[in-house]
């Protein structure tokens, strides 16, 4: 089979709960055992198999400034990545270094999805085929709504880690963005450089627009027999303040905001004060209760995030001050304006790996194993996901609120955050400054309050600049700072603002079928990494 067919659009839909790739043979006929998809019933069950069981947490957060390296943290350590590619991606290199079975790899993340995206496209023209009008027939039209969602989702997921931020229209209608496929493949040789499939960054946003506009205002929860593990109301509501929010349509971002977390926020935070705290598995189920109003959607996946933690060379660890390495630890164990040391919420939920703390991580990534064999060992790693939440809605709907001139109601937002994390004091604009001193220079606060330099205006001509109190996320220069388990001297990079890096290589696979790679090649104006001797950071 076409290589291009194999690993962008994986997936010919071979039953109603899975979907598998056919044999070139086979195209040309229904196999025994496939079961057609000819009920609203199997529709419906047909997009259970859309949502993936892969997710980009990990080479994320190894691109990101969460983690260090403990081989530079303590020097007298030489430890190995838990995956080699794990190394690759702390190095912003592409990531090769990986088998296709393997989890949380580019590779998983790209196929998972677009065969997630396959199984949509199924359910569509199957619902077509059962219906003059799927949207208005009220056996279907709710699993209308689903495919058109779930399908707007994936495609997002995929462009933001395969191509570059959304900027402004004028540049994102330059920047390449990824084949977003809306029809059922059913031949062998695909020209995939057709123009169909070569969009913009722009192009696709407007793609994923129209497809959720489409959906989200047909679903129905009342289908489901669980909600949060669906594209429930509140899901797509967040799904679409979250979209808004990268487009800064912030209008929008507040309308949508606004109908998922309903007339009072507060009600819809998680509730970490009558969270069992007995076990860890405990805990975990209460964070992931599928009850709970905060968990606006839910994902199973496969990942060995966990395990990426416990093997203790890429951590949340303290840093190095001799080497300005950001103290990533206090992702989790730092104060804020109106807290101290670690959020009140987080107590006795940290955990630690080895007797001089070298790494810490919160109990919520902790993985759930489904044995295939107990008695051998053998099975399967899962993590639970959530790719929305009422609190990250809230953060949204906040951000907006601060580009829209309603300074009251972006700080009102967010003493409902703080205080949902069990913190008593008030949130001020007086405690911000103060923690925030404007007095400090950008180094001190980079330093002091593990602030990266921030480029907005750089990454946009229309990013609304706000001065005084305001601190965006956009552009951020990200420092890594890294020596292999061989290695005798250490590695420091920087990754810009307009580093073409910062946009993960689409997967080796397909670059080898034929599919044009991303391109990474560093900026004329981008820092070469340097290396320095193991002494300067002891």
């Amino acid at each position: 089979m076409n290589e291009i067919k194999k690993y962008l659009i994986a997936g010919m839909v071979c039953c109603a709960s899975c979907v598998a790739l056919t044999s070139c043979n086979e195209l040309d006929e229904v196999p025994d055992n496939r079961t057609e998809i000819d009920t609203p019933e199997k529709v419906q069950l047909l997009l259970v198999s859309g949502y993936p069981q892969s997710v980009p947490a990990v080479m994320c957060e190894l691109f990101g400034d969460n983690f260090v390296d403990n081989n530079i943290i303590k020097p007298g350590i030489h430890r190995s990545p838990y995956k080699d590619f794990h190394a690759e991606a702390y190095a912003w290199e592409n990531t090769t270094n990986y088998s296709t079975g393997d989890d949380d790899t580019p590779y998983q993340v790209w196929e998972q999805y677009y065969q997630g995206i396959a199984v949509c496209n199924h359910a569509i023209d199957a619902m077509k085929e059962l219906s003059d009008n799927p949207a208005t027939d009220p056996q279907m039209a709710h699993s209308w709504g689903e495919a058109h969602v779930l399908r707007a989702y994936l495609h997002f997921v995929l462009l933001n880690v395969f191509a570059e931020a959304y900027k402004d229209d004028t540049q994102s209608s330059v920047d390449k963005g990824i084949p977003y496929v809306t029809e059922s493949e059913d031949v062998v040789n695909v020209n995939y450089s057709d123009s169909k499939f070569l969009h913009s960054v722009k192009e696709t946003y407007d793609l994923i627009e129209k497809d959720f506009l489409e959906g989200m205002d047909l679903i129905d929860d009342s289908k489901y027999k669980v909600p949060a593990y669906h594209f429930n109301k509140n899901a797509c509501n967040a799904f679409a303040a979250r979209f808004y929010l990268y487009k800064r349509d912030y209008a929008k971002v507040i309308k949508y905001a606004d109908a998922a977390l309903g007339s009072n926020a507060t009600n819809m935070m998680r509730k970490w004060a009558s969270m069992s705290t007995n076990t860890i598995q405990s805990m975990l189920n209460s964070y992931n209760d599928e009850t709970a109003a905060c968990n606006f959607l839910l994902q199973t996946a496969y990942s060995l995030q966990d395990r990426l933690l416990s093997a203790i060379r890429f951590t949340i660890n303290e840093g190095s001050p001799a080497d300005k390495v950001k103290s990533s630890k206090e992702a989790i164990y730092g104060g804020g304006p109106n807290w101290s040391s670690r959020l009140p919420a987080y107590d006795g939920k940290i955990y630690r790996y080895g007797e001089n703390d070298d790494g810490s991580w919160l109990f919520r990534v902790h993985e759930y194993f489904e044995y295939d064999d107990k008695i051998a060992g053998i099975g399967w790693v899962h993590i639970i996901y959530q790719p929305f939440t009422a609190e990250e809605t809230l953060l949204c709907r906040a951000e907006a609120k601060l580009y829209s001139g309603d300074q009251t109601g972006a700080l009102a937002d967010l003493n409902t955050w703080t205080a949902s994390k069990q913190v008593a004091n008030e949130l001020t604009m007086a405690n911000i400054r103060r923690f925030y001193s404007s007095t400090k220079t950008p180094a001190q606060i980079e330093t002091d309050n593990y602030i990266s330099e921030l480029h907005p205006a750089e990454m946009s001509s229309q990013f609304k600049v706000l001065t005084g109190d305001d601190l965006s996320r956009y552009g951020i220069k990200v420092r890594h700072v890294f020596r292999g388990p061989t290695d005798k001297n250490i590695t420091v990079d920087v990754l810009n603002w307009d580093d073409k890096r910062r946009v993960m290589q689409i997967p080796q696979n397909v670059i080898n079928a034929g599919y044009p790679s991303t391109d990474r090649s560093t900026q004329v104006n981008q820092s070469s990494p340097m290396t320095i001797k193991p002494q300067l950071v002891q």
